[in-house]
């Protein structure tokens, strides 16, 4: 979570930034982060850090500034001395938070005036139409940079410009903004990368790595929030259809620039299932994202995950769901299973929930993975971190079941799955340390080459070709409990013969049934390419 110094709790879990020229105090001082980066990069490890952009916390410096009376300052602000202006953005604007930080605009005393607050009463939206916020941040990027920082992850950058009678996100001038910044960084730090962190939906999320005449001038990154929500959508409707359509169309991104893939990160899950793809494949999207809420709060008969509903907006139908990536997966519910049960048929039918929900873990990383550009790891997803049931007791949190999936690293879980590599914790961190070994000694899978989803004969196999000079390379996850296979003719017409083929996974052949096709056990990924 964000380390620049916040407000006192509640503050959003750091992204109400009070200062970003400090570090939390109980964490360190800047001298300590310029050290500490220092020995990072003596490693050959970047460090990434969190730059909050919509918004600063009521109690930055500039917001003081404002309610002072200092009307330089108040103009880095939205503020407007009555309703009307508000009540007609709010016609066109989403909720973010509308369970406990309901509509956009809070009304402050000392400003005598509503300001904009897209996320929290104690975030104030800065007014990115002012020159002098963009200098500020300009100033605030360069200090960073001077320190050591090597990522910035653009927080919440889609929301930075408004336009009345829009929803205020992914208008053009935000693209114009961080080409002005990435621009300025390329000049005075050009060792610094810009990741963006727009989780909005895929007709939007590319332009963030540019496109048209922005193309590869933006962020060198930016989160594939899609493929995640693709990989929980196929694990729970066992189908890849709609995944295979939904990223087929994504257009191709520039050389220069990558996906950050992902499984889990510490936001909720929006499910944004376009309902254009929906109807492409004969699904309905409204219908099918509150399927996907059901079942990932475990509503839905059958369910083996245990999320938690964050947000339910009755008036769009819209719920989000909170969760670790294991309890998700099936993992905690497999163990309390494990724990009741009595007789030896009950025993094996619970051991079998377990190595079902490890698998599907393994398998939605091996996506990820698979996918190219950078994957990332939320902390304890390597050692199957399962809901922290006490997430509730900090006073601050209450109100937030994000932090069900926020907890501290626990060391006893650390040190168990070094030590017992037969636990689910052991087998979860072998796995992902295989996957990232795979990973490093496959050119195919360098983020320069890109990624295209293609429809298998089965459509409980979702298949990803990546073309690379070396040859192709053929990403194959069955999406079941149950054994699939793939005709070896389909395999050809991908260019990759299954019988000269090896599993980069396993770095043997497959296994090939009598008629050729290619054989995939439970929930299993294979990465064909040639030996």
């Amino acid at each position: 979570m964000p380390l620049l110094q916040p407000r006192p709790a509640p503050n959003d879990g750091g992204y109400a930034v009070a200062d970003y020229r400090a570090i939390r105090s109980d964490l360190g001082t800047m001298a300590d982060l310029r050290r500490l980066t220092t020995e990072l990069r003596s490693r050959g490890i970047s460090l990434c850090l969190d730059l909050v952009l919509n918004h600063v916390a009521a109690e930055h410096e500039w917001a003081r500034a404002a309610r002072a009376g200092d009307e330089r300052y108040r103009r880095y602000f939205h503020v407007y001395p009555d309703r009307e202006v508000p009540d007609a953005y709010e016609r066109t604007l989403p909720e973010v938070f509308p369970d406990f930080a309901p509509g956009n605009f809070t009304f402050d005393e000392e400003l005598d005036g509503w300001v904009w607050t897209t996320f929290n009463s104690y975030q104030w939206d800065l007014a990115w139409d002012n020159p002098d916020v963009f200098a500020e941040v300009a100033e605030v990027i360069l200090f960073l940079a001077n320190h050591g920082v090597e990522i910035l992850r653009l927080d919440a950058i889609a929301f930075i410009w408004k336009r009345m009678g829009t929803s205020c996100q992914n208008e053009p001038e935000v693209h114009q903004l961080t080409q002005a910044l990435r621009s300025l960084a390329r000049i005075a730090t050009p060792a610094l990368i810009f990741k963006a962190e727009a989780i909005v939906g895929p007709n939007e999320v590319v332009h963030y790595l540019g496109q048209g005449r922005h193309h590869g001038k933006v962020s060198d990154l930016a989160y594939h929030n899609s493929l995640m929500v693709q990989i929980w959508s196929m694990l729970a409707s066992a189908d890849a259809r709609l995944a295979t359509h939904a990223l087929g169309r994504f257009p191709v991104v520039p050389a220069s620039t990558a996906w950050i893939t992902y499984l889990r990160c510490h936001d909720d899950i929006g499910w944004a299932i376009d309902d254009d793809d929906a109807r492409s494949v004969m699904a309905d999207g409204h219908g099918h994202r509150t399927f996907l809420s059901d079942y990932y709060s475990g509503d839905f008969e059958g369910s083996w995950s245990d999320g938690l509903v964050f947000q339910h907006n009755p008036a769009t139908g819209d719920k989000r769901i909170s969760g670790a990536a294991a309890s998700l997966a099936g993992l905690e519910q497999a163990l309390a299973r494990q724990q009741e049960a009595v007789g030896q048929e009950a025993i094996e039918e619970a051991q079998v929930a377990v190595d079902h929900a490890v698998a599907r873990l393994l398998l939605g990383y091996a996506i990820v993975y698979g996918f190219g550009g950078l994957p990332v790891i939320w902390s304890g997803d390597e050692i199957a971190t399962l809901n922290d049931a006490d997430w509730a007791a900090v006073t601050e949190h209450a109100d937030d079941n994000r932090w069900v999936h926020r907890p501290r690293l626990d060391p006893a879980r650390l040190a168990a799955a070094h030590a017992d590599p037969e636990s689910p914790e052991g087998r979860v961190l072998a796995g992902l340390r295989h996957l990232a070994t795979a990973r490093a000694a496959l050119p195919h899978l360098h983020a320069s080459v890109g990624a295209t989803v293609v429809a298998a004969p089965d459509p409980a196999v979702f298949v990803v070709l990546r073309r690379h000079p070396v040859g192709p390379m053929v990403g194959l996850y069955n999406l079941t409990a149950e054994g699939r296979s793939v005709p070896g003719w389909w395999l050809r017409e991908q260019g990759l013969p299954v019988e000269a083929s090896i599993d980069a996974l396993n770095g043997y052949p497959p296994s090939l049934q009598p008629d050729g096709s290619l054989y995939l056990s439970t929930y299993q990924p294979v990465w064909l390419v040639r030996p």
